[in-house]
């Protein structure tokens, strides 16, 4: 064994030993018991559970023989200490783990066959071939609750301004011998192996990608898809935030069974409706294709009609040449960060709305003016009327120069543009400035503003947006935006703000602080 495998192995036990207390000892040895790697706690006689592995083998391998691709086996038994788990890696590897009299096998079963295959990873090595040696807790890392606040953190991160880190996990299934793993190490390592050997149960790696400026963290779960592994899926699919269903275009059978896998993985996944895409492998193989594009297209449409999740695509790659792999993956991030920011929206609008009838339980009513320069580009507007949607409009006026929409519920929204407008009576006024690659501010912006101040009613709320680039100059603006003597003389709150890349989400945040202040002062 070299010292590159001899290094990884004693990185890999020892951080088995640390997930779960239960585990003694882990061992690594042939069929005769002879110890390629082991690593334990200070109270086990490894050389024992060497001699009960050579004696077990005779059980593994009648074992591995009811098995389709004739290698894997498992046995267990208890001894006065300790209770025991053998896996059978292939022909000659054996996995043994000494445990707590009283563990529960059930529930060390899913990591030791992810500790199997992290394992015939190392011993299948090539010279370069990366093998990582992290091991997952899969209760604490898939916990993917929306009272979670460490996914809410995450999510919310989801700005798609530049420089951001997203994290989600992903699995990755379907028949065997589709290519999922090839898939994956294509896309980690930029290799392709043609040796081809099943995934004993699970492997995790992780990647990360640039994506419009910003770096997506992936967690890839490559599910085993043998039958023997279907009782420990479901540990594995909890927390699965995105996917891809693969299947073999040169394979029929493949192609039918993505009900069977979507199916399973809606059984298994808390959240229901979560982004997926089906993955035609092997586009390498023109001459074999036996799934058309259109068919995996129409089959697409279909099961995206029949499950009502939208966010079902099709991409068709080569695992071979590396054709489309990074598009999928990239599809796949777009999906989960536009899925999870409209998912965000919807929170901050039944927050928002929350705060309005706090507002209109102590007043009757709220009105509230936008004021912008394009008159087909006002998000502020278009937010607050979707916020309030629920509430009958009893009266529109919806012209170039002006609109207006007047709600059941009180609430009054208006919209005028810079050359004029009529802030008189309105309780909060929301206005941008599009600053962007800008020095200083345009003339007559300042002017606006002292108009705005001179026309609101004592206690209103005025919110000055401007959106900024990187070569604008914050500090200089805000020096020349100077209204200080204006505000002296009348008792209004005056809030300057940045508008960045993704300003539907930060103009969410600037109402809310709108609202609040409009709230406190009543």
């Amino acid at each position: 064994m070299s010292l590159k495998s001899d290094k990884l192995f004693k990185e890999l036990l020892n951080n088995f030993l640390t997930i779960n207390e239960d585990v003694k000892a882990v061992l690594i040895s042939d069929h005769e018991g002879f110890i390629i790697s082991g690593e334990k706690r200070d109270n086990v006689d490894i050389e024992l559970v060497s001699v009960l592995t050579g004696l077990i083998n005779p059980i593994l391998e009648r074992m591995r023989n009811e098995f389709a691709f004739k290698k894997y086996g498992t046995a267990s038994f208890d001894t006065e200490e300790f209770r025991l788990l053998f896996i059978s890696i292939d022909e000659n590897i054996i996995l043994s783990l000494v445990l707590d009299t009283l563990a529960s096998i059930d529930k060390i079963s899913p990591y030791a066959y992810f500790l199997a295959e992290k394992i015939a990873q190392i011993m299948n090595a090539q010279e370069g071939d990366m093998v990582q040696v992290y091991i997952p807790n899969f209760e604490i890392e898939s916990d993917s609750s929306e009272s979670s606040q460490r996914i809410k953190e995450q999510i919310y991160q989801m700005r798609l301004d530049s420089g951001g880190v997203y994290k989600f996990k992903f699995v990755i299934i379907g028949d065997h011998e589709v290519g999922k793993t090839s898939i994956i190490r294509r896309f980690v390592e930029n290799k392709f192996s043609l040796d081809y050997r099943a995934t004993i149960g699970l492997n995790i790696l992780a990647h990360s990608m640039e994506f419009y400026g910003n770096q997506i963290d992936f967690s890839l779960w490559d599910i085993g898809a043998q039958d023997y592994f279907k009782r420990f899926r479901k540990t594995y699919y909890l927390g699965t935030q995105a996917g891809f269903i693969v299947f073999d275009i040169s394979n029929t059978a493949s192609f039918s069974n993505i009900k069977k896998w979507y199916k399973e993985l809606y059984d298994y996944v808390k959240n229901k409706d979560i982004p997926i895409v089906i993955v035609g492998n092997k586009i390498d193989l023109p001459q074999e294709r036996s799934v058309s594009y259109q068919d995996g297209v129409k089959f697409v449409n279909e099961l995206a009609k029949e499950s009502q999740n939208r966010d079902i695509s099709y991409i068709e790659t080569s695992a071979l040449t590396g054709e489309n792999i990074e598009d999928a993956f990239t599809l796949i991030a777009y999906h989960y960060i536009i899925r999870s920011k409209e998912k965000e929206e919807e929170k901050l609008r039944i927050r928002l709305m929350g705060i309005i009838k706090s507002i209109l339980n102590k007043k009757a009513s709220l009105n509230v003016t936008f004021i912008t320069e394009n008159p087909y580009w006002s998000p502020g507007f278009q937010i607050l009327n979707e916020v309030n949607s629920l509430c009958e409009c009893d009266k529109a006026i919806d012209d170039k120069d002006k609109r207006v929409y007047e709600y059941s519920n009180g609430v009054k929204i208006n919209n005028y543009l810079f050359k004029e407008f009529d802030v008189t009576n309105s309780d909060g006024v929301f206005i941008i400035f599009d600053a962007r690659n800008k020095q200083h501010i345009d003339s007559g912006w300042k002017e606006i503003i002292i108009k705005i101040l001179q026309q609101l009613k004592e206690n209103a709320v005025a919110l000055i947006g401007l959106r900024v680039s990187n070569e604008s100059d914050w500090s200089i603006m805000m020096e020349e935006f100077n209204v200080n003597e204006y505000l002296e003389k009348k008792l209004v709150s005056l809030l300057f703000f940045k508008i960045g890349f993704e300003y539907r989400l930060e103009i969410y945040d600037e109402l809310e602080v709108m609202f609040n202040t409009i709230l406190n002062i009543l």
